[in-house]
């Protein structure tokens, strides 16, 4: 590790215990992720930290969310996880069609952290250590105004933002209408920077090929080019969830 990062991991660790919190639990890579979303600046990565842990243990006491608690979302069976991309990025996939705004939307913000809670966890294989970031894939094809949720993307973005830090890799839209054009530029507004630049908007097929060249032909479903089948979230085991 370079002398810059070693020194502001130090300076980190420092501000986040004198700010009345800790950092002994938690390994360099997770710290890591704070500091690069806050620019290398330990002070705003310590807020932003602690933030997350208070975030955490109020929204996650157990340390996931049960499927129990997001049943209502579970049952349209809308989102997919299909194993590890060629880079090692556990890949999900949503279908927005099967997808409606929610009348409960403390119900969808739990859905939207027991989706990525478990992408994340799939990619530990026993006491190896997971890959840090995931890619997203959210399938536009056939939907309507209907399935329209501007108020779901930006909530799912937000947290993803605020309390995922440098989690995602790039997220992918594929089969955009028209009419969702202007919807996408109103939710891009909610986005930082950093965010934007991971999301690829697939409209040609050259940006198919390489869609399935980088996530890999045998995690891709078929109906995607690739060779395998959709596997729903409540049918994909995992190991124990963990951070």
């Amino acid at each position: 590790m370079e002398k810059t990062q070693e020194t502001a991991l130090a300076q980190l660790r420092k501000s986040v215990e004198k700010l009345g919190s800790s950092t002994e639990e938690y390994k360099d890579a997770t710290l890591m992720r704070f500091l690069i979303a806050r620019s290398m600046d330990p002070e705003k990565a310590a807020k932003m930290f602690i933030q997350w842990q208070k975030w955490r243990a109020t929204f996650v006491p157990n340390g996931f969310i049960s499927e129990s608690e997001i049943q209502d979302e579970l049952e349209s069976r809308k989102a997919f996880l299909q194993g590890l991309s060629i880079e090692g990025y556990p890949v999900f996939l949503v279908k927005l069609k099967l997808h409606f705004p929610s009348k409960d939307h403390l119900q969808f913000k739990k859905y939207v952290v027991h989706l990525l809670d478990k992408t994340i966890a799939s990619s530990f294989r026993g006491k190896e250590i997971g890959n840090e970031k995931l890619i997203a894939i959210i399938d536009l094809q056939h939907i309507s105004y209907k399935n329209i949720d501007a108020r779901g993307f930006i909530a799912g973005f937000q947290c993803l933002q605020a309390y995922y830090p440098e989690r995602l890799a790039k997220l992918y839209l594929l089969h955009m209408p028209r009419f969702f054009v202007s919807v996408w530029k109103m939710i891009s507004r909610f986005l930082e920077k950093a965010t934007l630049e991971k999301i690829m908007i697939v409209s040609n097929d050259e940006e198919r090929r390489n869609l399935i060249k980088e996530i890999g032909e045998e995690i891709l479903p078929d109906e995607y080019g690739g060779r395998t089948k959709l596997v729903a979230f409540q049918d994909a085991l995992l190991p124990q969830l963990e951070d």
